[in-house]
C-alpha cells in the first residue's frame, strides 16, 4: 500500500478528466452526520481510491436513499458505498455496477432480550411483543428476512416498528417489549452484550458495507483499488483509516453472496 504521505503526489499525476464522484450513505445514521463530519470520516477512502484509480475522486456524503438510487440508476456516481446492503446489491444487479469489497464484519441481524428475560429460544418469541427498526429500514427487511426462515412470520406476531434502533432498545429497558431486533454492527449491540443482556439469536452473515463502481471504472482500476483496500490493515495508519469509519478490514471476496443477497431479503 502507498503511504498516506505520498497520496497528494500520486494525485498530481492523475488524469486530466472530470473528478469521478465517491458516494457514502450511513443508512439510517446518515441524517445525524454533517457534510464536514462525513468529510473527516471518508475524505481519505476518497483519496486512497483517487491514487489507485488514478484519476481525481471527488466525496459525495448521500443522505437521501432516493438521491442515492437516483445516482445509481442515472451512473452519475461512479463508486457508491452504503450500509444498507441491498442498494450495492441493486446497483450491481439492476445498473450495471461492479464489485469492489465490503467490510467487515459482516452484518448480522440479532435478536435480542434483556437479561433478566424468561425467553430461552427463538421460538419463544412466538405471540410475544416485539420490537423492530422502521418498517422501510434495511435491517427490518434483513430480519424479516431471517426470522421467516426459522419459521417466524413476522405478519402473524405483535410487532411495533420503531423509527430507529435507539428505541428498540429503550422499548427493552422501558419492558414495553419483550424482544428486539437490532444489526449487529450497530452502536446499540455492543453496548447491549457489554451491559450483561443477551443475545437470543444470530442471522446468517451478510455483506456489510459493500463498495461497487460503475461501468465507467476499468477493470484495472477497480484491482488497483482493491488492493489498495487490503492492505490497510497491514499497518498502523491503515487500521486507523479503517477505525474512523468502524471497520476492522476490507474483503474483496464477497462477491457472490452480494449478489444474491437480494434473492435471500425476498424471497
Amino acid at each position: 500500500m502507498c503511504s498516506f504521505s505520498v497520496l497528494w503526489a500520486g494525485l498530481a499525476q492523475a488524469q486530466t478528466e472530470a473528478p469521478l464522484l465517491l458516494s457514502v450513505n450511513e443508512g439510517s445514521s446518515s441524517s445525524g452526520l454533517s457534510h464536514s463530519q462525513a468529510a473527516a470520516k471518508y475524505q481519505w477512502l476518497a483519496d486512497l481510491i483517487s491514487h489507485a484509480a488514478k484519476t481525481k475522486v471527488n466525496l459525495v456524503f448521500t443522505r437521501e436513499f432516493e438521491q442515492l438510487d437516483e445516482g445509481m440508476r442515472t451512473g452519475r456516481f461512479d463508486f457508491v458505498m452504503a450500509r444498507p446492503s441491498d442498494y450495492p446489491a441493486r446497483a450491481i444487479r439492476d445498473y450495471s455496477y461492479s464489485y469492489v469489497s465490503s467490510a467487515k464484519p459482516d452484518g448480522r441481524c440479532l435478536i435480542v432480550v434483556p437479561k433478566d428475560s424468561p425467553l430461552k429460544t427463538l421460538a419463544d418469541i412466538k405471540g410475544k411483543r416485539i420490537a423492530m427498526p422502521d418498517k422501510a429500514a434495511y435491517m427490518s427487511h434483513f430480519c424479516t428476512a431471517e426470522l421467516k426462515k426459522q419459521g417466524i412470520a413476522l405478519e402473524r406476531e405483535n410487532v411495533n416498528f420503531l423509527r430507529e434502533q435507539g428505541a428498540v432498545v429503550f422499548y427493552l429497558e422501558s419492558k414495553l417489549a419483550d424482544v428486539g431486533a437490532i444489526s449487529s454492527y450497530s452502536k446499540q449491540a455492543a453496548k447491549w452484550e457489554q451491559d450483561g443482556n443477551r443475545v437470543l439469536h444470530k442471522s446468517v452473515a451478510q455483506p456489510y458495507f459493500p463498495l461497487v463502481a460503475s461501468k465507467k471504472i476499468r477493470p484495472e482500476q477497480i484491482k488497483a483499488v482493491q488492493a489498495e483496500l487490503l492492505a490497510l490493515s497491514e499497518s498502523e495508519q491503515g487500521k486507523e483509516m479503517l477505525n474512523r469509519i468502524g471497520i476492522e478490514r476490507f474483503d474483496t471476496g464477497s462477491e457472490p453472496r452480494l449478489r444474491e443477497l437480494l434473492k435471500w431479503l425476498h424471497g
